[in-house]
């Protein structure tokens, strides 16, 4: 892509009314634009991070085992009555009527939606284990919108559902989900923890939140400093194994890590006083177990292998995907702009041209783009008449995390000089070895 022919409205001055990291950036890179309160269109660049996160989660959850779909953003309000919920969700559900009088509403999530799924095609126990999963639009009208995408009213969200015959089975897929979730935070370049927290208007007994640490961060968390040595890493996974899997659930979640709902003052005591940890934390996921909740009030039953029908075990899982952008620009920037990490990064890198109309330079540019491309990876040229000092301002704003820059006194002596955004540490070397060099670091992200 060409800078000159990309649609990047970048701000000089930061707008009033963002109040935290996140928004001020991604306002300020052209990343988003506020509809309304709490509603945003999502521009170029905005969007294309949001499809790399999206990815990531997409070929995450495949890995595991688990099958998407895509469920729609309005449901009957009817499947909410039958579970419960409808008159019990709270003024955050945007209820709506259509021409014909019939009572709808805007999905804040979808466990009614995909239990009507289920029971309408499913009667066996014999097509279970199943784990259904979607990314989709969400709608919660909150009363007070703030932070950007952070606390947002419409909002991408990853909600997955498993059905199991068994608790022990839908604990597996507790599990199983815990997993999932680790790798993927990882490869974005995050480390999220696992706290016990509330289940709120979810329901059910067993759910850990995924909160990343930041001063922002909407909860107050208690933790041993412990938790925060442990890395998923390569480590390569039976998601069929039920002893791998709760082996990794012990090991993420027997240290001591609560959202200030669940906090125990005592058993936080029990932690060495120089482990203990009281911090702001983001969430951007959450596991639930709730067992018979939604499949006993709606009828969503199998044959047992005793012949008699049997209420599935349930869970929901979720991924805020919309709210994660802003959670990678909390935990990953300086004064000057967002330090995007390789995995989610909207471009690999950035081509600077120093001389723009130079023949030479030009020529240089050129060639660099079409290498990278060949190698695939996905360059942004700045190919602007601009000053080398706001080319660089645009490159350290939007934050891609290497930069390659052209220039006539390098070219003379066969260099480029290929710059790391997060160290700020720069390289002289031949144009052939900076593409090498890329391919090589972006060959485990690809």
């Amino acid at each position: 892509m060409r800078l000159s022919r990309y649609f990047l409205p970048v701000l000089k001055e930061t707008p009033s009314e963002a109040q935290i990291v996140s928004h001020r950036y991604m306002l300020r890179a052209g990343m988003i634009k506020q509809a309304q309160a709490g509603i945003y269109s999502w521009l170029p660049l905005g969007f294309k991070v949001l499809k790399r996160i999206e990815q990531i989660v997409h070929e995450e959850q495949e890995r595991a085992g688990h099958i998407p779909l895509l469920m729609p953003t309005l449901q009957s309000a009817d499947l909410w009555r039958e579970s419960g919920r409808y008159d019990d969700y709270g003024e955050e559900m945007l209820r709506i009527t259509d021409r014909h009088g019939r009572d709808m509403l805007y999905g804040p999530t979808n466990e009614e939606l995909i239990t009507d799924i289920f029971r309408s095609h499913v009667s066996s126990y014999k097509d279970l284990p199943l784990t259904l999963y979607h990314i989709q639009w969400k709608f919660r009208d909150e009363v007070r919108p703030r932070f950007g995408v952070m606390r947002g009213r419409e909002f991408l969200m990853k909600d997955g559902y498993n059905f199991d015959l068994t608790k022990e089975a839908a604990l597996h897929a507790y599990n199983r989900h815990l997993v999932s979730y680790l790798r993927t935070y990882e490869r974005m370049g995050l480390q999220a923890i696992p706290m016990r927290a509330d289940s709120g208007p979810i329901g059910g007994d067993d759910t850990h939140e995924f909160l990343v640490l930041a001063d922002t961060g909407e909860s107050e968390v208690f933790y041993d400093s412990a938790v925060t040595d442990l890395t998923f890493g390569d480590r390569a996974i039976d998601y069929d194994s039920v002893e791998e899997c709760a082996g990794i659930m012990r090991e993420f979640t027997e240290k001591y890590a609560r959202t200030d709902e669940t906090h125990d003052e005592a058993k936080f005591n029990e932690i060495p006083e120089e482990r203990r940890r009281v911090a702001r934390g983001i969430e951007v996921g959450q596991i639930f177990y709730f067992g018979i909740k939604y499949s006993e009030a709606m009828g969503a039953t199998v044959q047992g292998p005793d012949g008699k029908p049997t209420p599935v075990h349930m869970g929901s899982h979720g991924i805020g995907v919309s709210r994660l952008l802003g959670a990678i620009i909390e935990a990953s920037h300086d004064d000057k702009g967002i330090i995007w990490p390789e995995g989610v990064t909207p471009f690999h890198v950035g081509i600077v041209n120093l001389k723009q109309g130079d023949a030479e330079a030009d020529g240089a540019c050129e060639g660099l783009e079409t290498a990278l491309i060949n190698a695939g990876l996905d360059p942004l040229y700045d190919d602007r008449k601009e000053r080398a000092g706001g080319k660089f301002a645009t490159m350290d704003l939007i934050g891609l995390p290497w930069r390659i820059t052209v220039g006539p006194r390098g070219l003379k002596n066969g260099v480029v000089e290929l710059t790391s955004r997060r160290t700020g540490e720069s390289e002289e070397m031949a144009p052939e070895a900076a593409v090498a060099k890329l391919v090589e670091i972006y060959a485990k992200h690809l």
